[in-house]
């Protein structure tokens, strides 16, 4: 398949304007901190200095991974395709978060190890029931993976709104989301592994040694998109290919926690300009997503903790770039509201 491509947001003009309208509020300067520049990020995507962020669509990617079998989660896969239906019952977090901010919540079956009634609000984009144990075999085909990557693209075409959070469901998936990373960053995977579903120390030093196994399993495997198919879930491999539809359509990206982080690390490797459609929500208490922010320069809106992973974050997040808009929006100027600006230079003192 041909991915979307993407191309910079090189618009000199528009920052520039921009930043003359933020700076002209009726504040000192910079005095909103880092709202203002969301505000600046988010014109800037969608090419406007009055910008409206519409129908918000909080897309969470569920797939089963054969890893799993291995011991790398606290949890039975089982939990997999229960938080579907949890997700879709609206009792889960990212559920009743979804609900409160007026976010249109899809869930997707990627490659879930259950077969699901068809309902509203689910898509069903199944590969297979679960990828293939990493540890012996690529986890996918290259077939299967841009089968993924092509559910993903047309699931973003058929979305309205401006506006895509990611979330995600997956017992194993911070495996996958480690392995990437250590590959494509070229870390160790030590630095790159966490507890995930709340592993303790011990089973956390386990879960290292097995991903280690797995990566000496595929030693001539970089190229972003042999990565994904060695490493990855259905799940990511789906929002891979959603994070960069959305992207060439100029939709906000908003990152969730480590998981996602590691799809986008993967899109940006095969289009760097979709780093410029990202918001990221918040640093997760995953041990490797603060390293994996470092490397992807971002600069994550919130640092609650959370390691949760479904899109929580971003729906928490979410408020945020509504308010930066509605500053960019309806704040008054020193001009129109007939307040006197700071001075522009020193009084001179002879």
């Amino acid at each position: 398949m041909s991915l979307p491509t993407v191309e910079p947001l090189h618009q000199p003009a528009l920052a520039t304007e921009l930043q003359g309208l933020i700076d002209q509020k009726t504040k000192p300067l910079g005095a909103l901190g880092r709202l203002e520049t969301l505000a600046h990020t988010l014109g800037l995507i969608l090419g406007s200095t009055a910008p409206v962020l519409r129908e918000p669509q909080m897309v969470v990617f569920a797939g089963d991974h054969g890893l799993a079998a291995r011991g790398v989660s606290a949890y039975p896969s089982d939990v997999t395709w229960q938080m579907v239906e949890n997700f879709l019952a609206g009792g889960a977090a990212v559920s009743v978060l979804a609900r409160q901010h007026g976010i249109g919540l899809t869930v997707v079956d990627c490659g879930v190890r259950h077969d699901f009634a068809p309902r509203s609000g689910l898509r069903l984009c199944k590969v297979a029931p679960g990828t293939a144990d990493a540890s012996a075999s690529p986890a996918m085909s290259a077939e299967q993976c841009q089968q993924a990557l092509a559910h993903g693209v047309a699931l973003v075409r058929d979305l309205p709104g401006n506006a895509l959070l990611l979330g995600e469901m997956g017992i194993g998936n911070t495996s996958s989301a480690s392995l990437i990373m250590a590959r494509l960053l070229g870390l160790d995977i030590a630095d790159c592994t966490g507890a995930g579903t709340g592993l303790d120390a011990a089973a956390v030093q386990r879960k290292t040694a097995i991903l280690r196994e797995v990566l000496a399993h595929h030693p001539g495997v970089h190229d972003p998109l042999a990565v994904l198919a060695a490493f990855g879930g259905f799940e990511i491999a789906t929002m891979v290919g959603a994070v960069l539809q959305a992207a060439q359509e100029r939709r906000v990206v908003v990152v969730d926690g480590f998981i996602t982080a590691a799809a986008v690390l993967v899109a940006s490797r095969l289009a760097p300009a979709v780093l410029e459609r990202c918001v990221f929500s918040h640093r997760s208490g995953e041990r490797g997503h603060a390293l994996l922010l470092a490397h992807l320069r971002a600069e994550p809106l919130l640092d609650l903790g959370l390691r949760l992973g479904e899109g929580s974050g971003a729906a928490l997040a979410w408020p945020l770039l509504v308010s930066a808009c509605a500053i960019l929006r309806d704040m008054a100027s020193f001009a129109s509201a007939g307040v006197s600006a700071r001075e522009s230079a020193e009084r001179s003192t002879d």
